[in-house]
């Protein structure tokens, strides 16, 4: 019986032309494909199929386009591939070619820079149910913009939806005034089902305690009519949730839902990943657990009714929001289905919940972690451990496990984690200096996990870094800004503190940490063990010379698992979409890019053929270049090319360098040997004429 249920399990997706629908995959984000074209055993015969540019490298400046990063992962909408660019333009391209089959701009202003960037993830697909086939708007395209528009399309023609709001679209109110267009944004897509379209927010963080609310808002959608709202920041004192908050709940703000969410339709809910209350970094303005930020919370599609809630962090003050879409899937756990929520957080743990009660499936510790805070600050005394599922990344740092490419980096390193606090997960921010590890950008970010439905396997990538953290009066916030011009300072206003975050680097610019910078991770959820991890990413695109070490580099972006047995991932700051054996870990396969593909791939099929398609946008505050294209890889077709021999050499990870290195070494056999040669040759010169003139000289 059980090695039954997951082939029933797997004989109810569907594959058609349908699928992709859903940013993630499907509604839940399992960011599963059921598709089994592609195999370990021919996946290195993939090539570009075609490749699209939105055009914003020729149209817009560099400098908005160093505002922007283009991470999103289009869904397939009625025969048509919908994306959307940073500046909020919706195109839809034919699945086949790439070709262009239309677009909407809704001409957002971009004279200015996002505190979240320019970004749009993806969009949302609603098909009306009472709507005659054929008619406009019957099939829906939502898509939510930087300056805070929920816009409605026809996803055949993509005009606008005239009885959506006011000519298509609606405007979200923040709830208060903004210190600037920057402080308030929407970056993730929203979710369309049971007849509303859900969007949440992205709010400029540590700015100011009494910040925008992160409330969700629900819109009828078809007409555009607000239906509810929720607010993970308690409004009323009679609200179970204000006793978590003491006087905070009255003026704090943020706890958003800045990741994507998911929903289960039979259900009728939505699950929202909040973040943390602000500011990030002193929760002393707030004291108690702070519900319900940091928080998994289910809530109803019809009403916004609360329906469930799990908090991964109490009083976060380090920035540990639920980055991730929660992954609804269904395990096999003692021979039978049981469908859970899958939340993997920034600290590199994964979470199991019931899906129905929000209940942990798999046990949870409180553990006790270390205290002693600012002034003022009401830190919790425990926080919550998954019990028997083992962390996706290191959580301590101290002087001893300092890197450095030589003595005397290292020894920098060591002498900077010797002056901060470092004792373990949830060090309390500090005016020393306190050790955040993982970083404020993960463990896992806004790419979520990938479970394969058949084998109840998490894939999940993180990313190894410190952050250094520093708190300081706010009466000294000017003088800060002014001897740390590059560094980022934020005035946190409203408390006693400002404060300084900054990646722990040597002198040279290098992580403090060791390798490896990125990982990928197979976890068995049936075992509860990890199955593999492998390093992710080169320093080909960073280090001087292109030299390809494996050490890993940040990565942003999540994994694509398919029936076939491939796990696909790009988010390295390197130029490759790679694939790797879903059972070894193995790298099977790297496709180059023009850009870092720093988004979540997507596959689908089309015309019989699986497509693998990534955004190679680059990331504009790296060192990497930036780009605007999407990538569509598939095997050959009868009677096409397959990669060539030079193909499979120069277009992988390091080949560049390695092909450099061994003309370079070539190269300069090839000048010892004719300089060896020319030696020669004037040596029988030079003994010629000595011999000619020996003879004339008799």
């Amino acid at each position: 019986m059980s090695r039954l249920v997951p082939a029933l399990l797997l004989a109810a997706i569907p594959v058609a032309h349908a699928f992709p629908e859903h940013y993630g995959a499907d509604a839940g984000g399992t960011r599963y494909a059921p598709l089994s074209q592609i195999t370990p055993a021919n996946v290195s015969n993939l090539s570009v199929a075609w490749t699209y540019s939105s055009g914003d490298l020729v149209r817009r400046s560099e400098r908005t386009m160093r505002r922007s990063k283009f991470q999103v992962t289009p869904i397939l909408a009625d025969g048509r591939l919908v994306l959307c660019t940073p500046f909020n333009e919706v195109i839809a391209l034919d699945p086949g070619t790439g070709a262009e089959r239309w677009r909407f701009n809704p001409k957002i202003r971009t004279d200015y820079r996002p505190a979240n960037l320019f970004n749009c993830r993806g969009v949302a697909l609603w098909r009306d149910p009472d709507a005659k086939p054929g008619a406009a708007c019957a099939v829906r395209i939502f898509t939510a913009t930087n300056d805070a528009r929920v816009i409605a399309l026809d996803a055949a023609s993509g005009k606008p939806c005239a009885g959506f709001g006011l000519d298509g679209q609606v405007q979200i109110d923040p709830g208060m005034p903004l210190l600037g267009p920057s402080e308030f944004q929407v970056t993730s897509p929203p979710v369309a089902a049971n007849g509303v379209v859900v969007v949440g927010s992205a709010i400029n963080d540590n700015q100011r305690a009494a910040s925008p609310r992160g409330t969700v808002r629900a819109f009828d959608a078809r007409s555009g009519k607000l239906r509810w709202e929720w607010d993970p920041i308690p409004t009323r004192a009679d609200d179970p949730a204000a006793k978590t908050w003491g006087d905070g709940w009255k003026s704090t703000g943020s706890a958003n839902v800045w990741a994507p969410m998911s929903v289960d339709t039979v259900r009728g809910l939505v699950f929202l990943p909040t973040s943390s209350p602000s500011p990030d970094f002193y929760g002393g303005l707030r004291p108690g657990a702070n519900l319900y930020g940091n928080s998994v919370v289910a809530v109803k599609l019809e009403s916004g009714e609360l329906a469930w809630h799990f908090q991964t962090v109490h009083h976060d003050v380090w920035d540990y929001d639920v980055p991730a879409q929660p992954t609804l899937a269904t395990l096999t756990l003692d021979g039978k289905p049981r469908e859970v929520v899958v939340v993997g957080n920034k600290q590199g743990m994964i979470f199991v919940l019931d899906r129905e009660s929000g209940k942990p499936v798999f046990p949870v510790d409180e553990r006790a972690v270390p205290q002693n805070g600012m002034p003022g600050e009401a830190l919790s005394a425990t926080q919550p451990f998954p019990a028997d599922l083992p962390l996706l990344a290191p959580s301590k740092l101290t002087p001893d496990d300092a890197w450095g490419f030589t003595f005397w980096d290292r020894g920098k390193c060591r002498e900077r984690i010797a002056a901060a606090r470092a004792e373990g997960l949830y060090t309390p921010p500090s005016e020393r200096g306190t050790i955040l590890f993982p970083f404020t950008g993960g463990g896992i970010n806004w790419g979520g996990v990938a479970i394969d439905p058949a084998t109840d396997i998490v894939y999940a990538n993180t990313t190894r870094l410190v952050h250094l953290v520093t708190l300081f009066p706010a009466a000294e916030l000017a003088a800060m800004r002014k001897k740390f011009p590059r560094t980022e300072i934020s005035p946190q206003a409203g408390t006693p503190f400002a404060m300084k975050r900054e990646l722990l680097l040597s002198p040279l610019e290098l992580p403090c940490n060791p390798p490896p910078w990125g990982v990928l991770t197979a976890l068995d959820l049936r075992t509860k063990r990890i199955l593999w991890e492998t390093n992710l990413g080169t320093l080909e695109d960073i280090a001087p010379l292109g030299i390809g070490v494996r050490w890993g580099t940040p990565n942003f972006g999540g994994p694509l698992a398919t029936r076939g047995g491939v796990v696909f991932i790009g988010a390295a700051l390197d130029r490759y979409l790679r694939a790797f054996d879903s059972r070894t870990g193995a790298e099977l396969w790297a496709g180059r890019l023009p850009a870092a593909g720093v988004a979540t791939p997507m596959s689908y099929e089309w015309e019989g053929r699986q497509y693998v398609v990534i955004a190679a946008g680059g990331r504009a505050d790296t060192p990497v270049p930036i780009g605007d294209f999407l990538v569509a890889f598939a095997l050959p077709r009868p009677g096409d090319p397959v990669p060539g021999v030079l193909d499979r050499i120069l277009d992988r990870p390091g080949g560049r360098f390695e092909a450099g290195a061994a003309l370079a070494v070539l190269a300069l056999a090839l000048i010892v040997w004719a300089l060896l040669r020319l030696r020669s040759a004037l040596r029988r010169r030079n003994e010629r004429r000595s011999d000619s003139a020996h003879t004339v000289g008799k």
